[in-house]
């Protein structure tokens, strides 16, 4: 990935864990061509990330990361 704005080099040093969060919010806002999120990292970084992303996306994640389960009909 790639960012105009952002030394990544210098902050994965000294961040390593904002660098996560940061990248992994560019990725779900933005995209990258081809990269895909690891859903043990989204799901490990949730509660930071839930704030920082499109709500159409969270919405979206929610969905596939926590399902709703079916309740019986009776």
């Amino acid at each position: 990935m790639y960012n105009w704005s952002v030394d990544e080099k210098q902050f994965k040093r000294a961040d390593p864990k904002g660098y996560q969060i940061w990248r992994l919010e560019q990725l779900i806002n933005y995209g990258s061509a081809g990269e895909k999120l690891n859903e043990r990292e989204v799901r490990t970084y949730w509660p930071q990330l839930q704030n920082r992303i499109d709500p159409r996306y969270r919405a979206y994640l929610e969905f596939l990361l926590w399902p709703r389960k079916k309740r019986p009909l009776f």
